[in-house]
């Protein structure tokens, strides 16, 4: 039986990929030849052009979020534009919550 794919981002050139996860191999980028990121199996792509949204992607995977599946569906609330992440900023600097879990929360108190 074939293992699950998972996806593989590469931020410079906007792209992703579906690969068989193997922790012990670094994936490198076909076009670029840049490493991978590996972001988990419930990963959905923005349009290449959408700048704005790959901002806000590669804030979230440089905080240490990824967009791994649950027991009970998909990864959860992940925001997808700047304004989103901005407002999750300043909640966390202004209540010293930590930065990767202030990015998650699907409303802000």
């Amino acid at each position: 039986m074939a293992h699950a794919k998972t996806s593989y981002v590469c931020l410079p050139c906007r792209a992703s990929y579906k690969q068989p996860h193997d922790r012990d191999r670094q994936r490198a980028c076909p076009r670029c030849a840049e490493p991978l990121v590996h972001v988990g199996s419930a990963f959905a792509a923005p349009r290449r052009r959408d700048t704005a949204a790959w901002r806000a992607l590669s804030v979230l995977l440089n905080a240490g979020v990824r967009f791994h599946k649950s027991c009970c569906g998909g990864p959860g609330y992940r925001p997808r534009t700047l304004s989103e992440v901005r407002e999750r900023m300043t909640y966390a600097q202004r209540t010293g919550l930590p930065f990767a879990e202030a990015l998650v929360l699907r409303d802000l108190p």
